[in-house]
């Protein structure tokens, strides 16, 4: 239980150096882009965006060529290395003085994020030993859970009155800790020594891969378009103090935790059709926060509602890549998370463009509306693809379980 407990803590820590820079943009924006901020407060929020976006490319990138690259060696060893990375990288958004340097600091932080989640699913899941896996995997996703409904709007609150460094600051000693509980409590754990990049990577050449990829690129997007920019349409949008983007956020935070549950439910009865309706639902609750931002009860209402949309679809996009991506399912389940982080920062990126061209502080909502059918486009495109040349799964990996590991990056192995 202590190892689980130390990987947990590492994975609380991620979950607040993701999310927690969306409650802040304001307040970075306007000290490390002060002269934008002077001439157009909208322009630095947009500005101060690339900074999640970054951070998701880091995710891209590290999640696939760190996981498979270090396979081979010890998985307690490498969670040690990786848990000292993240508070490495972190504390260099606490001291770097440019936004240029921090913008730099966002993108290494996030290359270890996908492989921390993916071999620490691992060794959680082989932690509790034969019919207890899928729960070893839970547990250690716990602290990415109550990071979103705690952790962030706690750290959103704390960077408002002490400076948003103050927030990374704690992240930094949170990650402290888990190196040190992951160094002492998690038990040796041998790799896979005859495991190499270059065979996990002949997944790309499955045609339905790519469109399972797009689904989640670009639908998941939808959420983070408007959760990136959550704290000006509270603030400015809506005209509520700062410590009421604290309120939303554990709202949203709710939102996606109980759509992580119901969405693996709902994506068991009828994998298509919920993805369809799913990414339905997320670009209708993304137009009605557009419309009735500016009234507070209503933008808190279809927030929760984009949260809530968005996380349901997370287990059905994890499931529907599992069960195209054949024998590679390892490399598949990384995948699913770089995709999810691409989401992240097109959600984020687009939504900055919004900003910046003169549409608005809902501009951001637009976008998610826009991406989440985007995404539908690109499932209806993949499933009417393969009704037409009858190449169906052979396999289905069970979407409760899928929400269970659609985060981590990982597929718990059943003993």
């Amino acid at each position: 239980m202590r190892a689980l407990l130390s990987l947990a803590i590492g994975s609380f820590g991620i979950g607040m150096t993701e999310f927690v820079v969306m409650g802040l943009l304001p307040n970075i924006a306007r000290e490390l882009v002060p002269g934008v901020w002077a001439a157009s407060p909208d322009d630095a929020i947009a500005q101060a965006g690339w900074l999640i976006s970054l951070y998701a490319l880091g995710v891209v990138v590290g999640a696939p060529t760190i996981a498979g690259s270090v396979a081979r060696f010890p998985r307690h060893r490498v969670m040690i290395v990786l848990a000292a990375a993240l508070a490495f990288f972190t504390l260099l958004t606490v001291i770097a003085p440019t936004f240029e340097l921090v913008a730099a600091s966002r993108f290494l932080a996030g290359l270890p994020h996908g492989a921390y989640f993916g071999i620490g699913a691992l060794v959680a899941a082989d932690a509790l030993g034969p019919g207890n896996r899928a729960k070893g995997v839970a547990f250690v996703l716990t602290g990415l859970t109550i990071a979103n409904v705690v952790g962030v709007p706690l750290g959103t609150l704390l960077g408002q009155q002490v400076g948003w460094r103050a927030a990374f600051a704690v992240v930094t000693g949170i990650f402290v800790l888990a190196t040190i509980c992951i160094a002492l409590f998690v038990p040796k754990h041998p790799g896979s020594p005859g495991r190499r990049l270059a065979d996990e990577l002949r997944v790309f050449r499955i045609g339905q891969v790519w469109f399972a990829l797009g689904i989640g690129a670009i639908g998941f997007g939808g959420l983070f378009a408007m959760y990136s920019y959550i704290a000006p349409m509270v603030t400015d949008v809506a005209g509520q103090p700062e410590w009421a983007v604290s309120l939303v956020l554990v709202l949203m935070g709710v939102g996606m935790t109980v759509g992580n549950v119901v969405g693996g439910t709902l994506a068991d009865k009828d994998l298509r059709f919920w993805l369809y309706v799913g990414l339905i639902a997320l670009a209708a609750a993304s137009v009605g926060a557009a419309v009735t931002a500016g009234w507070i009860v209503s933008l808190v209402l279809f927030a929760f509602l984009v949260a809530f949309c968005g996380a349901a679809l997370s287990p059905a996009i994890q499931t529907r890549l599992m069960d195209v991506a054949e024998d590679n399912q390892s490399i598949a389940a990384a995948l699913n998370h770089s995709a999810l982080n691409i989401g992240n920062s097109l959600g984020a990126f687009l939504g900055g463009i919004g900003i910046a061209l003169g549409l608005g502080l809902e501009a951001p909502a637009w976008v998610g509306a826009v991406l989440a059918l985007g995404g539908l486009v690109v499932a209806v495109v993949s499933y009417r693809r393969e009704d037409r040349t009858g190449r169906h799964p052979a396999h289905r990996m069970p979407a409760a379980e899928a929400a269970q590991t659609a985060i981590t990056g990982s597929i718990p192995t059943q003993g």
